[in-house]
């Protein structure tokens, strides 16, 4: 009879269908989730009784809760402050809901986080000030909320950081030189807040940039020169601003830009016909 329960056992601890064994806690910051969010409300909700690697959006690995996808969702309430407790999370994505209230502060204990994207909500407030904790974390995605402040200035020690979304928001203040930090950054993308001040020369080193979207803004003074240096550069974005002066002409040099839209003297910008990789989209706006 021994012998039996311990082939038993070894067979439902290595069945594919044997229940995940995430704690208390991680359980219990899911359900909180459910619970401020309106779980029953839920375009897919979950069935309580059933084992949470079963539920809508949530992936378990090795026992610990490492994603949320809710997206589209109708999820409608703040984000409870337990979400802190998922340590082993890496993906979290609630885009597309109609989320309110603040970020969590919590959010930035989370050291395993490598995606947030809290897109298309109803959050307010400030990007948690230890958001530079997450030493992870590549992509940051929080465009069309409510969020307001400066950036805070530890969101320059992210150095992993790939990509950081934050436009249609109501930021404010200025990008601080510490942007040269973000050597890995492709996608700078703060369009459409209040944000001011003379932009950084050094955006002009992130070698990796593939898209700067800073139009309707009040940022002001020249365009640095600098920016002829980003090679990869295939999206750049400054309309509906304060700058002064013109883009350099060697802009047209930039062999991935694509897509410039600026609006300045039309006359103070000039694009060559010839350039070996011409620009396709061209908007010139004069004031």
């Amino acid at each position: 009879m021994k012998k039996l329960a311990l082939i038993i056992a070894l067979i439902l601890a290595i069945s594919p269908i044997a229940y995940s064994q995430i704690s208390d806690i991680e359980k219990g910051a899911l359900l909180d989730l459910y619970k401020s969010t309106k779980g029953t409300t839920w375009n897919i909700t979950w069935d309580l009784s059933k084992d949470v690697s079963s539920w809508q959006g949530i992936t378990v690995e090795n026992n610990s809760v490492t994603e949320i996808n809710l997206s589209m969702n109708n999820l409608t309430g703040p984000i409870p402050a337990t979400i802190g407790n998922l340590k082993s999370l890496r993906h979290l994505n609630l885009g597309f809901n109609k989320i309110s209230g603040l970020i969590p502060t919590e959010l930035a204990t989370i050291e395993s986080l490598v995606t947030i994207q809290l897109f298309m909500n109803q959050l307010e407030g400030q990007v948690p000030a230890a958001i530079g904790n997450l030493k992870n974390l590549k992509e940051l995605v929080l465009f069309n909320n409510f969020i307001d402040g400066n950036l805070p200035e530890s969101i320059y020690d992210i150095s992993s950081l790939e990509v950081l979304h934050l436009s249609s928001n109501k930021l404010t203040g200025t990008i601080s030189p510490a942007i040269k930090n973000l050597t890995h950054l492709k996608t700078l993308s703060l369009f459409d807040n209040g944000m001011s001040g003379n932009l950084p020369k050094q955006i002009g080193s992130l070698a990796n940039l593939t898209e700067l979207s800073l139009a309707n803004n009040s940022f002001k003074g020249e365009i640095p020169m600098e920016f002829n240096q980003l090679s990869k550069l295939e999206t750049l974005l400054l309309f509906n601003n304060k700058f002064i002066g013109q883009i350099s002409p060697s802009i047209q040099n930039l062999p991935k830009l694509k897509n410039l839209e600026f609006n300045n003297n039309a006359n103070d910008v000039q694009i060559s016909s010839n350039a070996v990789n011409p620009i396709t989209q061209i908007t010139l706006i004069p004031q």
